[in-house]
Parts: C-alpha cells; structure tokens; sequence
C-alpha cells in the first residue's frame, strides 16, 4: 500500500540511508570494480546507467549460484555487469556481451582485459537483434540491459536459446516507479515494459519474480 503513494526519485525505492547500510552489509566489490566505477563517472555519459555496488554484488552471487557454461549479456555499457557475471563463470566458460556503442569499446576492452576473464569474455559490437541469432550456442544465463523498446523482442528471441533451467535476468522493469503511472501513447519505453512485465509473468514457458532491487531486476527462469 505504501508503494502506490511513494515518490520515487532517481530510482531509490528505499532511503538512501537504507541503502547504504545495505551496500555496507553485503560483499565488497573487487578493487578492479571499484576502478571501473570511477573511471565511468568521470569519463562517460549517464554513469547511472552502471549498475554500482549492490546490483552487481547480486548478479554476482546469482551467477555463482547458477554456475553457467555460457551468459548472453545484452547491453554492456563499460563492462561493470559483464564482470560480475564471469565471476560465476565455469572454468572453461563463455560470456557473450554485446552493446551498439562503438565509444565504449576502449573502456570496456581495458576493464576485460585486466580481469582473470579476458579470454572467456566475448564482446560484440552491434545490433544484438542481429548479432544473437549467429552465435549458435544455447545459454544458462542471460541479462537483457538495454534498450527496452526492444525487451519483448529480445525475450522472445532469447527463450528458445535457453537452457532448460536457464535463468533470464532483465532490469529496470520498475523504471523508476513510471510503471505504476497513468501511462503517456508517447512514452514508449514505458508501455513496452509494462506489457513486458506482463507477458514474462503469463508466459507458459516460464516462471518469474519480480525483484524491488535498484530499478527493478526480473528473475525468470525458463522450463
């Protein structure tokens, strides 16, 4: 109840205080992490765009869990994500990452290739759209973080990649609280992810929790 009446801003659902005392209460990020994240604040546009300390220490501790042989992450933005993902990886696993933005390669390049990941970390530069049909291999674990226009294509892309038991991570799915608002015809982002969060929770093939963690982080796993 108190949700509906909350006042979001800038995507903390809980004080800032509060979220604090979660980050001191949880793993620390790797000091390498700790550099990418300077490093993207100070030279690249949007940093909040990284996913920072907490996400990170979960999609960490979700990809240990899983313990995948291969992760499809589709929006790499300077490699913050990527990295925490491989730390799951399999020894001789894959993480295929693609991103459409030709200035972030030197960063993300510099970031995987001090990482004890540099060889099993996949980057492409591109369409993803276009880019996932080749790679011709079926996934444990994939991160959709991109543009979510196209959420509920990459989805139903995605699915038939998967698998069985296969674990879809999709974030900002409560986009700052927009998806609880009287939607606007022209804000298309939003409408797309409110229709996307209804087709992965009404989708047969699988079985979803949504998590208030960040902006919203999706947890689907495929049957």
């Amino acid at each position: 109840m108190y949700f509906c009446n909350l006042k979001i801003k800038n995507m903390h659902f809980i004080s800032e205080e509060l979220e604090q005392y979660v980050e001191q209460h949880s793993q620390q990020e790797p000091e390498l992490l700790v550099q990418l994240f300077r490093e993207t604040h100070q030279k690249v546009l949007q940093p909040r765009m990284l996913s920072g300390h907490f996400q990170g220490r979960v999609l960490s501790m979700l990809s240990k869990i899983i313990a995948p042989k291969t992760i499809l992450e589709i929006g790499t933005y300077t490699g913050y994500a990527a990295l925490c993902l491989a730390e799951g990886l399999t020894k001789n696993g894959i993480l295929h990452t693609i991103d459409i933005k030709e200035e972030l390669v030197a960063i993300q390049k510099k970031y995987f290739d001090l990482s004890p990941w540099k060889n099993q970390i996949k980057p492409h530069l591109g369409n993803a759209l276009e880019i996932i049909p080749t790679l011709n291999t079926t996934f444990d674990l994939v991160f959709i973080d991109a543009d979510k226009e196209n959420y509920i294509h990459y989805f139903n892309l995605i699915v038939p990649m998967m698998n069985p038991g296969g674990i879809i991570l999709s974030d900002n799915v409560l986009w700052s609280g927009k998806v609880l608002e009287e939607l606007n015809p022209k804000d298309t982002s939003t409408n797309i992810l409110v229709a996307y969060n209804q087709i992965i929770n009404q989708d047969p093939r699988v079985e979803t929790v949504l998590l208030p963690i960040r902006d919203g982080l999706t947890v689907t796993r495929v049957l």
